[in-house]
């Protein structure tokens, strides 16, 4: 199955719900038949939506390319280096024909931190083929990136708090 017009999707803001919004969306395109690939670009690690995504077998592949650790000041250029490895994934996945739906998981948040300039990402939307779905997550959207994209969320923060008991018996961990 193909998508006859894929769009860019931004989602960013303070709130929560990106990754999350990000992995519904995952989830109709499975059910459609579709196939996702996801390039996560500060996370490593067998986080739950890893193992959650496995169970989709070969309709949804995940790369990590962040190194397990939060970037704080000036990348090192091993940070650098892993998400120029994410940029050209990103590509390969965008222009292979094999996926209809491209996710750069915290994309925005990787351009904040100075991992790799925003024109990268602005690069990217432009060779977005026609018939593939591109989704851009993270908060800190620049507004360049926001002004291309076709549908832009932003999650805002109205009442956000961590109750460790509830949590902890979801199997979620802070």
């Amino acid at each position: 199955m193909t998508l006859k017009k894929g769009y860019i999707q931004v989602y960013t803001g303070n709130g929560k719900g990106k990754t999350t919004a990000a992995l519904g969306l995952t989830l109709r395109a499975v059910g459609s038949g579709l196939k996702v690939y996801i390039a996560q670009f500060m996370k490593s690690g067998d986080y739950s939506e890893i193992k959650a995504l496995s169970q989709f077998g070969k309709q949804v592949t995940v790369e990590q390319f962040g190194l397990g650790h939060f970037v704080k000041g000036k990348p090192t250029p091993e940070d650098a280096y892993a998400a120029k490895k994410g940029l050209q994934a990103i590509r390969k996945a965008l222009n292979s024909g094999d996926y209809n739906v491209v996710i750069m998981e915290e994309g925005n948040v990787a351009a904040m931190c100075g991992l790799f300039p925003v024109e990268e990402i602005l690069s990217i939307m432009s060779e977005k083929p026609e018939s593939v779905e591109l989704v851009i997550t993270g908060r800190g959207a620049d507004p360049k990136v926001i002004e291309r994209a076709d549908l832009v969320t932003e999650m805002m923060e109205v009442k956000h708090y961590y109750e460790a008991g509830v949590m902890a018996r979801v199997g979620i961990e802070k």
